[in-house]
C-alpha cells in the first residue's frame, strides 16, 4: 500500500517520495519491519498461545533435554508468516506476478502446516495430518508455480544488447524480452539450459518438455519443503539455516533484476524479478526476529505452520530467480537432512530383509539427532549447522563468477 502511495506522491514531486523507487531502500525497509513485527507481536502471540495451553507434545526419543521441552508453545510459524506478509503488503508491488506467487505459496503452505499442527495439538493425534494429504497439497502448489512460470506472459528472460553511438560514445542498453524456460547451471561457462529443449523433439510434441519441467518443479518444492520440516528438530535450527538461504536468494534477485549487473556478471536479466528481493529480505528479517524467541532454550516452536512454509518459500524463491540447480549448495543443510533420513530408512529395510535385523548408518536420523546421540550439546549443533549454512551461502554467491 505504501508503495503505491509513494509512487503517486512521487508523481506529484513530493519530497522524499522517490525513495520508494529504489529496491534497495524497500528491501531494507521490509527487513526492518519484519524484524520489528517479530519482536513486538512475537511476545504477545507467545503469551496468547501459552494462555490457551497450545503446547508441544514430545515423543520420547531418548535425547538429552528432550522431555524438558514438553508444553513449550508451538505453532509459532504464525509469527513468521505475519512478519513476512505485513511488510510485503506495505512496501512491495503486490501486483507483481512474482510477489503474487510468493504470497500464494506462503498462505497455501501456512494453512497446510496450521492444519497439521491443529490436528496434533487439539485432536491429540501425534502424527498430525496424513502424509498423503500433505503431499497432495505440496504437489498442488508446485503445479501452480510451474504452470504460471510456463504460461504467464509477464515472466520473461531478457537479453541485453549494448549499443554504443560512435559519434557521441553514448551507451544505450536495449532489452529483448522473450518467453523461455531457461535456467542457470552453476560452474559452467555456458551456464544456461532450456527445459523447453531438453529433449530435441518436434515442436508439435514439445508439451513433453513442458511436462518434464512441471514435474521437476513439483519435486523440488516438495523435497525442500519436507527438508526444512525435517530440519526443524532443534531450537533455532530451521529458522537460522533458512535465513542464510533466503539471504543468498535476495542477492540473486537483486543482481538478476538489474540489467547492468546482470550484463556485467553475464547472467540472465529477469525483468521485474528485483521485487522478489524485497520479499526475500522480509523473509530473512522474519526468521531472524523469530530466532529471538526460538533460540536455545526455545520459548516457542514454529511447528509445521512455520517449517513447511519456510521450505516452500525457499524452493519457490529459487525457482523464480532460476537458481534451482544451486539449491543443493545454498540449501545444502536441508538436502543433507532429507537424504540422511532416506539413507537410514532404505538401509534399515535392506538389512532387515537380508539379515533379519535392521541396521543403521546413523545413530539416529535426521542428521542433527545423530550428533545429539554422540553427546554434542544442542546449542553447539545448531550454531555449527548455521555456520555451515552461511559458508554454503557464500559459496553460492561466488558461483556467479566461478565458471
Amino acid at each position: 500500500m505504501l508503495y503505491y502511495l509513494f509512487k503517486y506522491l512521487n508523481q506529484l514531486d513530493f519530497p522524499g517520495a522517490g525513495l520508494f523507487n529504489y529496491l534497495s531502500f524497500r528491501a531494507g525497509t521490509s527487513f526492518i519491519l519484519a524484524m520489528v513485527i517479530s519482536f513486538v507481536f512475537g511476545r504477545k502471540i507467545i503469551n496468547y498461545i501459552r494462555k490457551k495451553q497450545i503446547g508441544e507434545s514430545i515423543r520420547d526419543l531418548g535425547l538429552e533435554g528432550q522431555m524438558s521441552k514438553v508444553g513449550t508453545p508451538t505453532m509459532g510459524g504464525i509469527i513468521i508468516i505475519l512478519s513476512i506478509i505485513v511488510p510485503i503488503i506495505l512496501v512491495a508491488d503486490i501486483m507483481n506476478v512474482y510477489i503474487i506467487l510468493l504470497l500464494v505459496t506462503t498462505l497455501w503452505l501456512g494453512i497446510l502446516g496450521f492444519m497439521d499442527d491443529y490436528i496434533k495439538v487439539f485432536r491429540k493425534h501425534k502424527d498430525g495430518l496424513k502424509g498423503k494429504f500433505k503431499i497432495v497439497a505440496q504437489i498442488g502448489i508446485g503445479l501452480i508455480i510451474a504452470s504460471v512460470m510456463v504460461f504467464n506472459k509477464d515472466i520473461t528472460v531478457s537479453h541485453t544488447e549494448k549499443i554504443v553511438d560512435e559519434q557521441t560514445n553514448k551507451v544505450e542498453y536495449v532489452q529483448h524480452p522473450h518467453k523461455t524456460l531457461e535456467t542457470t547451471i552453476p560452474f559452467f561457462k555456458d551456464n544456461q539450459i532450456d527445459y523447453g529443449k531438453i529433449i530435441p523433439i518436434n515442436e508439435k510434441f514439445n508439451w513433453i518438455n513442458t511436462f518434464i519441467y512441471i514435474v521437476f518443479i513439483i519435486l523440488i518444492i516438495t523435497f525442500v519443503s519436507n527438508g526444512v520440516n525435517l530440519t526443524d528438530g532443534l531450537d533455532g535450527l530451521a529458522a537460522g539455516t533458512s535465513s542464510a538461504s533466503a539471504g543468498v536468494l535476495a542477492v540473486f534477485a537483486y543482481v538478476s533484476g538489474n540489467f547492468i549487473l546482470a550484463d556485467y556478471l553475464s547472467i540472465m536479466y529477469l525483468p521485474d524479478i528485483g521485487e522478489v528481493g524485497v520479499f526475500a529480505t522480509a523473509f530473512v528479517g522474519a526468521t531472524i526476529g523469530f530466532l529471538w524467541y526460538n533460540s536455545y532454550p526455545a520459548q516457542i516452536f514454529m511447528g509445521d505452520t512455520g517449517s513447511l512454509t519456510l521450505g516452500g518459500i525457499v524452493a519457490v524463491l529459487a525457482v523464480l530467480v532460476r537458481k534451482e540447480w544451486l539449491l543443493p549448495i545454498f540449501g545444502g543443510i536441508f538436502f543433507v537432512e532429507n537424504i540422511s533420513v532416506m539413507m537410514q530408512v532404505t538401509y534399515f529395510k535392506y538389512t532387515k530383509k537380508k539379515y533379519g535385523v535392521g541396521r543403521r548408518i546413523f545413530l539416529m536420523s535426521p542428521l542433527h539427532h545423530h550428533y545429539q546421540k554422540k553427546g554434542i550439546p544442542e546449542a553447539k549443533i545448531v550454531t555449527r549447522f548455521i555456520i555451515v549454512a552461511i559458508l554454503l551461502a557464500a559459496i553460492s554467491v561466488i558461483t556467479l563468477k566461478v565458471r
